[in-house]
């Protein structure tokens, strides 16, 4: 006997319930649920979306989304993908055909912070998802080792941590912070 798993739409995915400690992905048209986030995790976005927020307003280079912002990959199997922190220009944003729903592209650039319950292959299985269907950087945030991958589409991988420079060229012309700006203190015990 062949077993067959049952399929969703990005449709009938947007019609689940949200808030109930628990967030979602398809992938391939399967539900992945997830377990909602932690405060060091929440820490770490809001201090990412702080840095690149600040850097926006000043240069004005298109529109930075939260958490759980979806964006639509592909259709049949529909793969809708969620990452902590998301950054897509006005150059691809203006390809979108509706801004209503899931966002039908890929970002220009993501921010995917590690969890507790995240392996290692999962992570890497994001990382090349975004990577594949167009993202130019993916920034992998490790709050165990305060470090930071910044994988980049050309193949490059970087790993920054302390005082070193992070950048995200050519995605975001000019951004710079030190690694250490996107962790709370080590005083505030996360």
């Amino acid at each position: 006997m062949v077993e067959t798993r049952q399929t969703m739409t990005a449709e009938e995915f947007a019609k689940l319930p949200t808030g109930r400690g628990q967030r979602y992905e398809l992938v391939n048209g399967e539900l992945r649920t997830m377990a909602a986030a932690g405060g060091r995790h929440g820490a770490i976005v809001a201090r990412t979306t702080v840095r690149f927020g600040e850097f926006l307003e000043a240069h004005d280079l298109g529109v930075l989304f939260g958490a759980e912002t979806g964006f639509l990959l592909r259709r049949s199997p529909d793969h809708v993908r969620a990452p902590d922190v998301a950054f897509v220009s006005y150059a691809r944003l203006a390809e979108v055909p509706s801004r209503a729903g899931f966002l039908e592209c890929a970002p220009d650039l993501v921010v995917e912070v590690i969890s507790p319950g995240d392996g290692w292959s999962d992570v890497m299985e994001k990382v090349r998802d975004w990577l594949d269907h167009g993202t130019s950087i993916v920034w992998v945030v490790d709050p165990d080792t305060r470090s930071i991958e910044v994988w980049r589409g050309d193949g490059r991988v970087e790993r920054r941590r302390g005082a070193e420079i992070l950048d995200c060229e050519p995605v975001l012309p000019g951004f710079r912070c030190r690694a250490e700006e996107i962790f709370p203190r080590p005083e505030s015990g996360f």
